[in-house]
């Protein structure tokens, strides 16, 4: 005589209906882990592509103004009549120049040395 507990680990064949409904099931979840890899895999893809395509995030030194070997950068820096530099501070290829003016208001300039030129101009006023 069998024991009842050998009986139960034995595995029954399940109905047709029951085994249809669990190879759907398996077939679905094969078709979803599949797709999920494959999207896993294109951003990968993307995100690698970025990183070698992508350009240097670092901005230009000041050691990057192309001038003449052995002589001094110059230029001119053009401000209003009347204007008195206060201050002056430097960074990168940038140079801002606080500046009192004729009529008494203060401004500040900022000039790009690489360009030559005006990139700014603020205004220091009291509300």
């Amino acid at each position: 005589m069998a024991s009842p507990i050998a009986e139960e680990d034995q595995e029954k064949p399940l109905d047709p209906e029951v085994e249809k409904v669990r190879r759907k099931l398996v077939r679905f979840v094969g078709i979803n882990l599949g797709l999920l890899f494959l999207a896993l895999m294109v951003v990968i893809g993307a995100l690698v592509y970025k990183a070698r395509n992508a350009p240097p995030a670092n901005p230009p030194l000041a050691g990057d103004i192309q001038m003449p070997a052995g002589e001094p950068v110059s230029g001119d820096i053009v401000l209003p009549v009347g204007a008195k530099l206060v201050s002056q501070s430097l960074s990168g290829n940038r140079v801002s120049i606080d500046t009192e003016l004729a009529d008494g208001s203060r401004t500040i300039f900022v000039y790009d040395m690489t360009e030559r030129r005006m990139i700014g101009r603020f205004a220091i006023r009291n509300k």
